[in-house]
């Protein structure tokens, strides 16, 4: 007889696991792929909803600048004229007609309305620009402090080896006479001290990119590439101002400056009368002393508006207009001076930066490896202290931890420049 037996346990495992890894394997490996800058800008940006709400209302007073600049509809008007209430009927008096009307409109100042919505609409895309610039800033800078964070954990984990051993020498050194105890107990607490040093350098990342997950969501968790980006230099100071000029923030704050503008025309347009077409046709009915039909008749006229209150409506209006397109002058010139004194700061801030990262690279860095290793040279040949061989490699560290920090500093200054004076990307 014939029994089916089924595969054995392994066999199945292997099956299964055969059949996850393709749909597994993708989303593990985009995880374990390093994230650079330009890619986190990319995807900051895409559907970035404040930029987006924006440029949402850009479109939505767009629309509203077709419609202000259209003619009302129509209205129609049906009834009855002149009927007699004594006696008779709709034939009985002459001026007795069913009448049909149509009203049209024309509002004044539509083609300023038209022109305040397209000013609007133009303040709201340079804002979205603005936001764009805003969002590549920010992300910039939280993609460098997570690389910072991340560094720094490296440092202090490839220098806890080197501590590691120390204790362990100490100890050795100790357990033949050569050495106190002294310097055991400091070795032992410089390496609790390193361990420490790496939870919080741990905590720090972990915050950062907290911080970088609001603008990439999950992908601000895996890990970052390890190279800077190529930001060596930025223009001159003078090239950096013209560049400010064009900023969408000042552009946005002009085109303000422009929808208060015909705030004023609509304003002065308001004294102006409206004025609107009637045109009606009047059925009669019956005949008249000689027989013949009634005529029907046909009206015409014109509505003008009488703009004889306008001192508490139409000069107010006015006059507030006026004090809005002021306040808007005065907040585009405020707003110029704080981002050319932004400006100006922020470059002499990439200027010293740049100065210190040289003196740390031709110099400092050296220095500091030399005193430490002349150090413990000295405290192996028992000439030198035990204490001035944990201070130099603790300064070496923190002067290359130091050096990371400068670089990434520096970055962001160049985030923000860049941000200011419209360089590319």
């Amino acid at each position: 007889m014939f029994v089916f037996r089924g595969p054995a346990p392994v066999t199945v495992f292997i099956f299964t696991l055969a059949l996850l890894v393709p749909w597994t394997s993708p989303a593990m490996a985009q995880q374990r792929v390093p994230l650079t800058i330009a890619e986190a800008e990319d995807l900051a940006l895409t559907d970035e909803p404040g930029r987006g709400a924006l440029l949402a209302q850009a479109d939505a007073m767009t629309e509203q600048a077709v419609a202000a600049g259209a003619l009302p509809d129509p209205t129609m008007r049906v009834g009855l004229a002149h009927y007699p209430i004594e006696s008779g009927g709709f034939s009985t008096e002459g001026m007795t007609q069913a009448q049909l009307g149509i009203r049209q409109a024309f509002p004044r100042g539509r083609s300023l309305g038209t022109e305040q919505m397209q000013a609007r609409a133009e303040v709201f895309s340079r804002s979205a620009e603005a936001r764009r610039r805003d969002v590549l800033t920010m992300v910039r800078h939280g993609w460098l402090e997570v690389y910072y964070a991340q560094q720094a954990w490296s440092v202090v984990n490839e220098s806890r080896p080197f501590f590691d051993d120390l204790v362990t020498t100490t100890r050795s050194m100790y357990g033949v006479g050569r050495k106190a105890q002294q310097d055991v107990l400091r070795a032992e607490l410089e390496l609790s001290r390193l361990d420490d040093r790496l939870i919080e350098a741990g905590r720090a990342r972990a915050e950062a990119q907290a911080a970088l997950s609001r603008w990439l969501g999950q992908d601000a968790y895996r890990p970052i590439a390890q190279k800077l980006p190529a930001w060596e230099s930025v223009p001159m100071l003078e090239d950096l101002r013209d560049g400010l000029g064009s900023h969408p923030s000042l552009a946005a704050a002009q085109a303000g400056i422009a929808a208060k503008e015909t705030a004023i025309d609509i304003a002065e347009e308001n004294k102006k009368p409206d004025w609107a077409l009637d045109l009606a046709y009047g059925y009669r009915d019956g005949f008249q002393p000689d027989g013949t039909p009634r005529s029907d008749f046909v009206s015409l006229s014109v509505t003008v508006g009488l703009p004889f209150f306008g001192e508490n409506r139409q000069d107010r209006k006015l006059a507030a207009a006026l004090s809005e397109h002021r306040a808007a002058r005065y907040s585009q010139h405020e707003l110029s001076a704080r981002l050319k004194s932004e400006l100006d700061a922020e470059y002499a801030r990439w200027t010293d930066l740049t100065r210190r990262l040289a003196l740390y690279e031709t110099q400092i860095l050296e220095q500091s490896k030399g005193q430490a290793q002349a150090a413990l040279l000295a405290y192996q040949s028992d000439i030198g202290d035990f204490s001035d061989v944990m201070r130099g490699y603790i300064d070496d560290l923190d002067i290359r931890l130091e050096h990371i920090r400068l670089q990434v500093e520096r970055a962001q200054s160049y985030a923000v420049i860049a941000n200011l004076g419209g360089l590319e990307r």
